[in-house]
């Protein structure tokens, strides 16, 4: 039998290594909203008949030229399409830089061309904040409830909205970092992959745990960390197995499903993985050490063996 729970603190300590540095550059960076909450304008061209590469510094340099200093920028030389998102700009604005795109690279086609107050952008946020707090509030109720026939059935319902914090923290961290390096940006999707990662994070956990309760009544004169261990064991293929079949379709989504839902997908891919390390290392382990009450012994290890 794979001892996973008698290595919890290997797996506690690899969360923390992958987390802190995001929390770090959050917390110095930020989140690199993109017009979806800042407000602005994201325009959208494609260039039929060029034959030259976009370059985006490119774009950016014909934004400057017409006083826009703060714009993000986005290319797909497959295409030809230029996705670039700045402040606010008025219809002479927009003109003089499609006139300009168009003496680089020749006549442009404008796919979308659209502005978001900052008002709207602040209410997304706000709703999205709450939905995550209303799916934590509704997820430990439910897990409390359906194991409440169990000993301490609401720690259950507490590991699995540590487990769930955990992949929120990191993607969001990773949001932070791509900002940075890769000047990527925060927008609706980005808030779509994160709530989907809510509700994959918990069903994979939800699954362990009732593994976990049909153990505990089938082995009862086991201790509970070799039940838990067992029932982590027991359901370590289909956990592994279901998020395989999904990443492997994520993964053909990032390579060649587009410029315009990459940075959703892989979003989507990393809170997936996420979610599959937590459901399988860190929400059981979390009920042996609550089990255990380690907490106490944290700081006096070399005393107690002694």
């Amino acid at each position: 039998m794979f001892e996973i729970i008698k290595r919890r603190y290997w797996y506690f300590g690899l969360s923390l290594l992958i987390i802190v540095p995001g929390l770090i550059a959050l917390a110095v960076w930020g989140l690199p909203l993109s017009i979806d909450f800042t407000g602005g304008t994201a325009l959208e061209v494609q260039f039929a008949a060029t034959t030259k590469p976009i370059d985006p510094g490119a774009v950016r340099e014909v934004y400057q030229q017409n006083g826009i200093t703060d714009v993000t920028v986005q290319t797909s030389n497959a295409d030809n399409i230029v996705i670039a998102r700045s402040q606010d700009l008025t219809q002479a604005q927009q003109q003089a830089i499609l006139d300009g795109l168009t003496a680089v690279y020749g006549e442009p086609t404008v796919r979308s061309a659209e502005t978001v107050g900052p008002s709207v952008g602040r209410e997304v946020a706000q709703q999205a904040a709450l939905a995550v707090g209303v799916a934590a509030v509704a997820i430990l109720a439910y897990i409390w409830f359906a194991f409440r026939k169990l000993e301490h059935a609401f720690r259950y319902g507490v590991a699995a909205i540590i487990a769930l914090l955990h992949d929120v923290l990191l993607v969001i961290g990773v949001a932070a970092i791509f900002g940075k390096v890769l000047s990527w940006q925060v927008d609706a999707l980005f808030l779509t992959a994160l709530l989907t990662v809510v509700g994959f994070s918990v069903h994979d956990t939800i699954v362990v745990f009732d593994r976990v309760r049909e153990n505990l009544r089938l082995y009862r004169r086991l201790d509970y960390e070799t039940v838990v261990n067992h029932s982590v064991v027991q359901t370590l293929d289909r956990s592994i197995n279901t998020q395989l079949t999904i990443m492997f379709t994520l993964v053909a989504l990032a390579l060649f499903g587009g410029e315009t839902t990459q940075h959703f997908v892989i979003t989507l891919l990393i809170g997936l993985l996420s979610g599959t390390y937590s459901s399988i290392f860190n929400a059981s382990a979390l009920l042996v050490v609550w089990e255990k009450r380690e907490w106490q012994t944290w700081f006096r290890r070399e005393a107690v063996t002694a």
